[in-house]
């Protein structure tokens, strides 16, 4: 249904968190290498508990090899505090791609002027969201936009 990419993610506990918010929503999580941890690390493993059986995982040895797994026409939205485009004003569709920085850095200038940008607002002034929240905001939008109706059991 949607994918989540983390670029280069340092914290393993977000990977695990972004991990379970994937396994819930059937959403595919892209892990593009170097990673700030291994994989599978124990922080990794107790941040997504029993859900990461359930997580659709793709590990990309590089930013190259992740773009060259892209096919023609797929849309990636770019994540960054200086997005143009304030993420709930966004129209997602099925199979987009939701691109998220290291926790340290975000995503290098290059990659945001490829994409379009999204924010998130921080109306009480901070800089940024823990990568494992904003990824959470991000993809049940996107999940609501593209399934529709929540109400349904």
């Amino acid at each position: 249904m949607l994918h989540i990419v983390l670029y280069q993610p340092e914290i393993a506990q977000n990977a695990g968190n972004a991990a379970r918010t994937c396994a819930v929503l059937g959403a595919t999580l892209h892990l593009v290498r170097p990673f700030g941890f291994r994989l599978l690390d124990p922080a990794m493993k107790r941040a997504g508990m029993d859900y990461l059986s359930g997580v659709c995982l793709v590990e990309h040895a590089s930013w190259g090899h992740y773009r060259a797994s892209l096919e023609p026409g797929t849309r990636v939205w770019a994540t960054s505090s200086a997005g143009a485009t304030v993420y709930s004003h966004a129209r997602f569709s099925r199979g987009d791609h939701l691109l998220f920085g290291p926790e340290s850095s975000g995503l290098p200038p290059e990659m945001l002027a490829q994409y379009p940008g999204l924010r998130l607002p921080m109306p009480g002034g901070g800089r940024s969201l823990n990568l494992a929240v904003a990824v959470g905001v991000l993809a049940y939008e996107a999940a609501r936009q593209v399934t529709g109706d929540w109400s349904a059991p």
